[in-house]
């Protein structure tokens, strides 16, 4: 025969987790705002490739970040 239990553990509160609680969160959401960065997904979909699809591209593997944000930033 199973027994089942609705009981609850009380935990002290803990105003640091609290704030590590919110930082986390904040961090998870800019990791998440970066890479959902269509620039990031079409690097990564180049990295993907093998060498010859990319020199058939006419690009070499260490150029692929610097060709997908070259219209924002110089390198």
């Amino acid at each position: 025969m199973a027994y089942a239990s609705n009981a609850q553990t009380s935990t002290p509160f803990n105003p640091f987790g609290l704030i590590a609680g919110f930082f986390r969160a904040i961090g998870n959401g800019l990791v998440h705002l970066a890479e959902s960065n269509h620039r990031v997904n079409r690097a990564r979909t180049l990295m993907e490739l093998s060498d010859e699809e990319l020199a058939q591209r006419g690009l070499k593997r260490e150029d692929v970040v610097k060709h997908v944000f070259s219209d924002i930033m110089y390198v």
